[in-house]
């Protein structure tokens, strides 16, 4: 029969608080992935649209391989290196794992929609805005409950919205949706 350690009251605390604060530090480190795909997927829908209305091209939509290849390399290596690093938390396993099958559903919905020769800006805002919504919810963080809001709501309004201005609207949904949640979570005192 093992026998099971026994903690001191000044160790079990110490336990406790070493705990906290690698749950405070992981919220802080979900800031990258906001800020990484927010200053993204911005670039790209404000290059689109230049590139769709003011240049003779048929190439308008390549911002966003090129720049959804960037963020999908420059992800993995900080998760690589973030899981190396240290444990994660159970909210930030969680996270992680929900960002994954939501990129799955972000080139399932992108191919769909390019095959039947339709913009995917307004499914692309409903799968951000769940996944916002659903990380500020778990990590009871307001700003990203607020950003996954505006990014449903940006879908909604998309519905009305003209072709030609619908990677404006998606490149300012981004902004509101993922980068200000983004910058606020970086700085939040948790």
């Amino acid at each position: 029969m093992e026998s099971e350690e026994v903690l001191s009251p000044q160790r079990s605390l110490d336990v406790i608080a070493a705990a906290i604060r690698k749950t405070k530090e992981n919220i802080h480190e979900n800031s990258f992935g906001f800020l990484l795909w927010g200053w993204l997927i911005a670039i790209a829908s404000f290059t689109f649209f230049v590139l769709h209305q003011y240049v003779v091209t048929k190439y308008y939509f390549i911002p966003f391989p090129i720049l959804a290849i960037v963020g999908a390399i420059t992800t993995t290596i900080f998760l690589k290196r973030r899981n190396r690093e240290g444990t994660l938390t159970y909210t930030t396993y969680f996270i992680n794992k929900m960002w994954i099958v939501l990129a799955i559903c972000f080139v399932i919905v992108v191919f769909i929609n390019v095959s039947q020769g339709k913009m995917p800006f307004t499914y692309t805002l409903i799968i951000a805005g769940i996944g916002t919504l659903v990380s500020g919810w778990v990590m009871n963080f307001i700003p990203l409950i607020i950003g996954g809001i505006l990014l449903l709501i940006s879908a909604l309004a998309s519905i009305y919205v003209g072709d030609d201005y619908k990677p404006l609207l998606h490149g300012i949904a981004f902004i509101a949706g993922y980068l200000v949640p983004g910058y606020l979570l970086k700085m939040a005192k948790v």
